[in-house]
């Protein structure tokens, strides 16, 4: 039967308990079903700060998983197991609860790196499931959209749990193989040429996703990568890549095969989920798959792992000071030609139109404004202790003071207008959104060091900063991001005194045993220009 949409409030049939994960609206806790005593993952939507936008996105993710689990018991019960289930869905005044399976495995990606042997074998039956997922939706009507590593998560803990399909808050439903215009929405590095085109895309944009995976899944890195966006999708629509020696050369060909018919640009003659699961390399995966421990492969998904964690959390952080303050409207830049394109090139981030909107001949605006979406918004994760030291809260609280610290540190360096200091704070490819960069993500200390050389400490007398309602999320051994609302007062050099305030968002990284900033984003006026003395940095 379908999951009902309840009328009693949350706390009549569920205890809430620890913290999993949170997003800007949302927060996801461990709750335990009173009558059952069954454990599960609540997402908790503060309603309150959607727009009538988001709402129905909300409204729209819930009725796919009801669809979805409805489907499965009627026709495939095993296919259940490879998808996050929706189990209640509850609204109240102000706030909005999902209710889904608790996925205590982790991520598929960091398994891997983890296991003591890993082949192409292996690799086989990792897509296998996957593709019984996609094959599921498809065939129920449903496209993900948004398949990458982060939303392929494991069962439990438990040798050879069974892989999970999870965040289907950008699925979309599709009438049979219907091709339309749907919005751009994915993730950079998974986006298929045909969304890239804006041209109207369907079933096999998951298909082309699945490709991009198991590409990673062989080798420990993407078939398509550029720093710069723009040369990113470009390789994307030319489908340019290939696979390069050595590590390909022992990669069997029904595997590349499986690859190449994944990877095809024209949708209309890409494979389908159904014949991909014929494929020999998955169906006959003992007889064609090879069974050799790829540890290069595992090598470079360790850093493959670490490089999205790290671009995760920098974009949470610029996410969490445009939701600290409504200064901070947007980390988009308009071009010449009409398009708004994001300026990072974070090929891990979620992207979606902020707004499908009809012109007069009631065809689709393709220029509609491109947002960033929360990375781990729906990620329903429990946890395996992410910090295995700060196994206590006063180990925790001292991390987070440590943060502060160095922040506090930074900032001092800047008020004194000392620059050796500041770069010894800072990395040298340091990164940042703030206004006197004029929307643009900067790369390096070039633009900073003039701010130290002609205005830092010329044009005040005394300069003292007060930092307010720091909040520090801990992401993980070496890497931490901290928000915060900073008071400056100072004196120019007429006497008179002032307060300028700002807000934000630094990414801190531990390197070597030292703390670096690699990211920080600031929002509020451009005290350079309006006081003659600069907030920057």
């Amino acid at each position: 039967m379908a999951v009902p949409i309840a009328c009693t409030r949350f706390s009549d049939n569920y205890d809430l308990k620890e913290e999993l994960g949170k997003g800007a609206f949302s927060v996801v806790r461990r709750c335990v079903q009173k009558s059952s005593g069954l454990e599960f993952a609540a997402k908790i939507i503060n309603t309150k700060k959607l727009s009538a936008r988001d709402f129905q996105k909300l409204e729209r993710e819930a009725r796919i998983c009801r669809k979805l689990q409805h489907a499965n018991i009627v026709s495939n019960p095993e296919v259940l197991k490879h998808l996050v289930r929706l189990h209640d869905s509850i609204q109240e005044e102000n706030f909005h609860y999902l209710v889904f399976d608790l996925v205590t495995g982790g991520e598929l990606f960091e398994d891997i790196v983890a296991r003591e042997f890993y082949s192409e074998a292996d690799a086989s039956h990792c897509i296998q499931q996957i593709l019984e997922s996609v094959n599921h939706c498809h065939q129920n009507g449903v496209v993900h959209r948004d398949l990458k590593p982060e939303n392929l998560l494991l069962a439990s803990k438990a040798k050879g749990a069974a892989v999970k399909l999870a965040d289907f808050g950008l699925a979309i439903e599709v009438s049979g193989e219907q091709q339309a215009w749907f919005g751009f929405a994915g993730t950079p590095g998974y986006l298929s040429p045909e969304v890239l085109k804006k041209e109207p895309y369907g079933k096999p944009v998951d298909i082309w996703a699945c490709g991009v995976i198991l590409y990673i899944l062989l080798v420990g890195y993407p078939p398509f990568w550029d720093e710069d966006q723009h040369r990113l999708y470009a390789q994307i629509k030319a489908g340019a890549y290939d696979y390069p020696s050595p590590e390909w050369d022992t990669v069997t060909p029904e595997a590349k095969n499986l690859i190449n018919q994944m990877l095809t640009v024209n949708p209309g003659k890409r494979i389908t989920a159904a014949d991909a699961l014929k494929h020999p390399w998955i169906c006959q995966r003992e007889r064609v798959a090879s069974v050799v421990h790829r540890q290069e492969t595992v090598d470079c998904l360790k850093k493959f792992n670490a490089r999205r964690k790290l671009k995760g959390a920098i974009l949470t952080t610029m996410l969490a000071t445009r939701n600290f303050s409504s200064k901070c409207r947007s980390i988009i830049v308009k071009k010449g030609d009409g398009s708004q394109v994001k300026e990072s090139t974070d090929s891990s981030t979620t992207l979606e139109d902020d707004d499908i909107k009809e012109d007069k001949k009631g065809g689709v605006d393709r220029s509609s404004t491109v947002i960033a979406k929360e990375p781990e918004e729906i990620r329903i994760v429990c946890p395996d202790k992410p910090f295995s030291q700060l196994s206590t809260n006063s180990q925790m609280s001292a991390r987070r003071q440590e943060i502060i610290k160095m922040t506090e540190q930074l900032i001092e360096a800047i008020n004194t207008g000392d620059f050796e200091a500041y770069t010894k704070i800072c990395d040298p490819h340091l990164t940042a959104f703030e206004p006197e960069a004029m929307g643009n993500l900067v790369e390096g200390m070039d633009f900073h060091k003039f701010y130290f050389d002609n205005v830092l400490g010329k044009n005040c007398k005394a300069v003292n900063t007060t930092i307010l309602n720091p909040h520090v999320h801990l992401l993980g051994e070496d890497a931490a991001c901290i928000a915060y609302v900073r008071l400056t007062q100072y004196m120019d050099k007429h006497g008179q005194a002032h307060t300028h305030q700002s807000e934000e968002s630094r990414v801190w990284h531990k390197r070597d045993s030292k703390w670096q900033n690699v990211h920080f984003h600031r929002s509020g006026g451009n005290g350079g220009a309006a006081f003659g003395f600069s907030s920057h940095k």
